[in-house]
């Protein structure tokens, strides 16, 4: 697991490089991410450059009205709202991002060890 937290200005392309960049020795078994499509573009050549993975990205269709689940969006979209049933993580309390970055690190640690409990 990883996590990157940047300020608001950073746009996601460069967010993603990043995260990337962290991840190089990590995550052997990675191949595949899927991402929406605020990471087309320059960021999907770069990685196949650069990195062994393959960016899929998730658009939805033009002609879509409303609401529709995307494939593989949905679990980013529900593992946001775990974190966000964190008080702390509700809102940008911290000041700094290392501090968020730990937040989210203890939060996804408390949820895993809950799981591994009840198994």
């Amino acid at each position: 697991m990883l996590v990157v937290v940047t300020a608001a200005s950073v746009q996601e392309r460069d967010g993603a490089r990043l995260v990337f960049k962290r991840l190089r020795g990590g995550s052997k078994k990675l191949r595949l991410i899927w991402v929406d499509g605020g990471y087309r573009g320059q960021l999907v050549s770069w990685v196949a450059e650069h990195l062994r993975f393959r960016l899929q990205v998730v658009l939805r269709a033009d002609e879509q009205k409303g609401f529709k689940v995307l494939p593989r969006r949905w679990v980013v979209e529900r593992t946001i709202g775990w974190l966000n049933q964190y008080r702390r993580l509700s809102k940008d309390y911290e000041v700094l991002p290392s501090s968020s970055e730990a937040m989210i690190y203890i939060a996804m640690t408390r949820l895993m060890l809950r799981r591994l409990k009840a198994a």
